[in-house]
This record gives C-alpha cells, sequence and structure tokens, in this order.
C-alpha cells in the first residue's frame, strides 16, 4: 500500500483506529475554532487578548489549509472531491481569514467551520441518526415542488397586501414605497411584529388584523407537507431492531449492523 493510499484511509475513512482518531481530533480543533470565534467578538475579552486570538486563529488556519490542500492531493478524484459538498465547506471554512487580510471584520465568518461538525455522524458511526438525515433530505427533495408553489403563493399574498397598504396608508405614515410595504407584509404575515411600520387608519388596520390571521394558517402549511413526505419515505424502509437504522424493504440483513430480518 502506497503512503498516498494509507492517507486515504486516515483522512477520508474510519474503518481504522488511526483514521477514527484523525477524525476526532479534527472535530476538537473545529470545535476549538468556533469557541475561539465566539470568544473574540466580545469585545472586553478582544480588546485583552487580540493578539492571542490573531495567533491561534492563524494556526487553526494553517492547519485546516494543509487538511484540504491533503485531502485534495490524495483524493482519487480531485475535482469531484473539490466541487462536493464537504469539499466546498472545507473551503469556506478557510477563505475568510485570507479574505481578512484585504478587508478586515470578515474572520468572523469562519463559524462556517460549525457544519464540518457533521462529520461526527460519519466518524461516531451513528447508524440511526445517518438514516434518519437521509430520510429528511429525501423528504425535503421529495416536497420541493409544494413547497415553491407554497412560496410562490405567499409572494403573491404579500406583494397584494404590501400594496394595498402603500394605497390605503401612504408614505407620511410609514408606508414610503411599494417595496417598503412589502417588508411591512412579510414581517405582519410571519407574525414576527417589528413594530417599525404600523398602519394607522381604520382600514389599514383591518388589512392587518386579515394579514395576521392567514399568516397562522400559512406558517402551518410547509410543516405540514414535510410531515406528509417523511412519512411516505419511511415507510419505503424497514427499521432494523437492534441500531434502528433504517434498510431497504427487501433487504434480508441490516445494513448497519448485520442482524437478520425475521420473516
Amino acid at each position: 500500500m502506497t503512503i498516498r493510499e494509507k492517507l486515504y484511509k486516515i483522512v477520508f475513512e474510519t474503518d481504522t483506529k488511526a483514521g477514527r482518531n484523525f477524525d476526532i481530533f479534527l472535530l476538537w480543533i473545529i470545535l476549538s475554532s468556533v469557541v475561539l470565534v465566539m470568544l473574540d467578538s466580545v469585545p472586553s475579552y478582544h480588546l485583552q487578548f487580540k493578539q492571542i486570538f490573531i495567533s491561534l486563529e492563524w494556526i487553526l488556519t494553517i492547519i485546516f489549509t494543509l487538511e484540504y490542500i491533503i485531502r485534495i492531493f490524495i483524493s482519487p478524484k480531485p475535482i469531484r472531491y473539490i466541487f462536493s459538498f464537504w469539499g466546498m465547506v472545507d473551503l469556506l471554512s478557510i477563505l475568510p481569514s485570507f479574505i481578512s487580510l484585504i478587508v478586515t471584520g470578515y474572520h468572523y465568518l469562519v463559524i462556517i467551520r460549525i457544519f464540518r461538525l457533521l462529520r461526527v455522524f460519519r466518524v461516531l458511526k451513528l447508524a440511526r441518526f445517518t438514516s434518519e438525515t437521509h430520510v429528511l433530505m429525501e423528504a425535503l427533495v421529495a416536497s420541493s415542488y409544494k413547497i415553491s408553489i407554497f412560496l410562490t403563493t405567499v409572494l403573491t399574498i404579500v406583494t397584494f397586501l404590501g400594496t394595498i397598504m402603500y394605497v390605503v396608508e401612504g408614505g407620511e405614515k410609514g408606508f414610503t414605497s411599494i417595496p417598503q410595504s412589502i417588508y411591512w407584509a412579510i414581517v405582519t404575515v410571519t407574525t414576527v411584529g417589528y413594530g417599525d411600520m404600523v398602519p394607522n387608519s381604520v382600514l389599514g388596520k383591518f388589512i392587518s388584523s386579515f394579514a395576521m390571521i392567514i399568516g397562522y394558517a400559512i406558517l402551518a402549511v410547509p410543516t405540514g407537507i414535510v410531515t406528509m413526505e417523511m412519512t411516505k419515505v419511511s415507510n419505503k424502509f424497514k427499521p432494523c431492531t437492534n441500531c434502528n437504522s433504517k434498510n431497504d424493504l427487501n433487504a434480508n440483513y441490516c445494513s448497519h449492523c448485520g442482524t437478520k430480518f425475521l420473516e
């Protein structure tokens, strides 16, 4: 086995002790980096430990950069890795530090490294959580068409309500334009209610009340769509009584723990 193949098993796989230890070490480094960014955003800590934070952040950035380069080098298909989800996350986790050399303040965006903590499901082989993630993702994909229609409907409603409020209230009461009024409609329909724009007329308050009422109904729709699709997806799999992972309905053995299914 070549050095490249050995490194591949350590970096990309967790079947060996070295690979598992590498990923666990990496997870702790990622967690440390996220905590460091959070502490650096506290004004008192930033003033007192600024140089320490900068030094530690660059040490971690160099580690992540070397890891990213190694992953590209040992990957059988480097281009495929670079443009994969994990490849993009790995790249975006180091870019903010280099961008901050040109534009200050962007180093806080390294918080994206927190997404790399999702590798914990692969590292610890939490088959149950991995399968549940698969179910959720499949349900989201299956419901994407329905949700897109729903969002288009909502966009139509808030555009209509915003235009009506612009006509009813007028610019002197805060509704200075249709886009500004649409912003108010979105805030009202989603029941956020910032209170920065408030209708004063009786008709405007009536429209606001109507928008709030339909907002509660609107918020329940995507939840129902995704729940229905998750139920459909879950019914396509056979649960394992030993590890709770989901398997194909025609499977005779669990693909995760090897338990035989009873006929």
